[in-house]
């Protein structure tokens, strides 16, 4: 008889039955009420990167960042991640549940999930990007119709022309080493300390008192409001929701870790290859690519509930098999 430990086929059963025996409310019950930890994570983790951290950039580097050394404010902006999200979501974990591996579980997942989650991050990149298009087109035809509208779409222009100009600043990059840098800072460790907090931390919190789906989705809503984006907070939290459901399905961070890395790697990458007026400039008032861009919309958004679909029945079949 052949030896079950190295079998592959055992192997993967095992695993998939032991990611499938947590499904369910979480085993482990926090010292405080499991809402009073999710908002402490928001609240907190809030409070010390937005606030904290931005007045000591502020401190340090002055009023003008503009005039700021650029690599300074990349390592600001990664210790910033690390020491007030990373490191908070952790220090939570351990004070409130007493076990951080009961919330923040990192173990590496059959590699037929991470393949199913990377379609979907895959289908799911464009199918926002031509969700934008079209939410900025009606937007553009709305505020040309209103004043009201238009008064309101002059404050979101200013917000997100400044959140723009900061991410331009931090992707820019002349040489080798500069752009493995805004790799790290932009894509590498926000994957980690985001997911960690968010769901880790925050959305493990949540299933203690809602259902997962609940848990996720109020994750994400404030995972897109944290972002500041006022045009790309739907996609936000449209990511931020995939991100949960991946959590959710595979008891695992990894890959949300993954998935996040990979959206923000694309975005460095494209960056890179095109540069910020391709990005960050687009025209919204061309009628033939809006229908272009709803076609293509439906086909995505098809594909998208393909894939979600076998990712499923993927779990299901292993958890009842």
């Amino acid at each position: 008889m052949a030896d079950l430990k190295t079998n592959p086929e055992n192997e993967e059963q095992d695993h998939l039955e032991n990611n499938n025996d947590s499904y369910g409310k979480p085993d482990n019950y926090p010292l405080v009420s499991p809402l009073a930890a999710a908002f402490l994570g928001l609240v907190g983790g809030f409070f010390l990167y937005q606030i904290i951290g931005g007045a000591l950039t502020l401190l340090i580097f002055g009023f003008d960042l503009e005039a700021a050394p650029v690599n300074g404010l990349r390592l600001m902006t990664m210790a910033g991640q690390i020491l007030f999200i990373l490191l908070p979501a952790l220090l939570f974990a351990k004070l409130i549940y007493g076990d951080v591996s009961k919330v923040i579980n990192i173990k590496i997942p059959n590699w037929r999930e991470v393949f199913l989650f990377i379609v979907g991050i895959i289908v799911l990149t464009p199918l926002l990007q031509s969700y934008l298009y079209i939410q900025n087109f009606f937007i553009e035809k709305w505020a040309a119709s209103s004043e009201f509208l238009n008064s309101i779409k002059s404050m979101f222009d200013s917000l997100n022309e400044l959140v723009e100009k900061t991410f331009g600043n931090l992707l820019s990059a002349d040489n080798v080493p500069e752009m493995i840098l805004v790799i790290i800072v932009i894509a590498v460790v926000p994957a980690l300390s985001e997911e960690v907090m968010f769901r880790g931390y925050i959305q493990r919190s949540f299933e203690h008192k809602i259902s997962p789906f609940k848990a996720a989705a109020v994750t994400a809503i404030f995972f897109g409001l944290y972002h500041f984006s006022p045009y790309g907070i739907l996609p936000l939290i449209t990511l931020g929701l995939y991100f949960g459901f991946a959590a959710y399905l595979s008891k695992s961070l990894f890959i949300p870790i993954i998935l996040h890395f990979l959206n923000n790697f694309t975005a460095v990458l494209l960056y890179f290859i095109i540069g910020d007026d391709e990005i960050f400039s687009v025209d919204t008032t061309d009628t033939s690519a809006l229908n272009a861009n709803i076609i293509y919309f439906f086909i995505m958004l098809s594909l998208f509930g393909i894939v979600v679909f076998f990712i499923k029945r993927y779990y299901k079949k292993h958890k009842t098999s």
